[in-house]
């Protein structure tokens, strides 16, 4: 990471720090991120995207550790698909550790998770050393944001408090997400990992 990418992080940590909500780049589009610490950020979110409260925000991590604050349970297929999968573009939904805020839920009892591939992304949550949201920037149901360029362009007069710049992300697909709660792991959303890779790493014929 070189050292204007460095500076990105540090004014994006202080940022989250504060309370505040950052655009950042993963290794699919871009994201919002709050602190899943910070109730007003979470919430901010949802006014930026015009979001329904039903819909919660995954997270991402920077290290395993970080799932104990979060999660009740972890189940052997999610083991199994966080060590053939992680870092990279696959959400797991876990039992939600209870007593967390209902921006991270959806009031459904489960969270999502992710360990992001993205540099700047994963180094943002490290530094932190608090998981943070990571949903797509843009308003619901509209198309991801790919650039700070987009960012701007999408959002209009509802912008985060800070955008960093982290060049060009794929764009395309967004992450797979999975439902690890479930006897049997559904995929839920679609995403850039094969859901018939991680069928079969649960075991699983498709």
């Amino acid at each position: 990471m070189n050292l204007l990418d460095l500076e990105v992080v540090k004014e994006a940590v202080a940022v989250l720090k504060k309370g505040g909500v950052i655009a950042f780049p993963t290794e699919t589009s871009y994201g919002l991120g709050a602190s899943a610490q910070e109730p007003a950020a979470l919430e901010k979110i949802y006014q930026i995207k015009q979001r329904s409260k039903s819909k919660p925000l995954l997270v991402l991590i920077s290290s395993h550790n970080q799932l104990d604050g979060l999660v009740d349970t972890i189940p052997e297929c999610a083991i199994k698909l966080m060590d053939r999968f992680w870092p990279g573009p696959l959400t797991i939904l876990f039992k939600a550790r209870p007593g967390l805020h209902w921006a991270l839920t959806g009031n459904t009892g489960k969270i999502g998770v992710r360990l992001s591939s993205h540099p700047l992304a994963n180094e943002i949550v490290s530094r932190l050393g608090i998981p943070v949201t990571a949903t797509s920037c843009n308003k619901s149901n509209r198309q991801a944001a790919n650039s700070p360029e987009e960012v701007k362009a999408s959002l209009g007069e509802c912008m985060p408090d800070y955008i960093c710049d982290g060049g060009q992300t794929p764009g395309g697909l967004p992450s797979t997400i999975v439902d690890a709660t479930l006897p049997i792991p559904k995929i839920v959303r679609v995403g850039v990992v094969d859901p018939k890779d991680i069928l079969a790493e649960c075991g699983i014929e498709p």
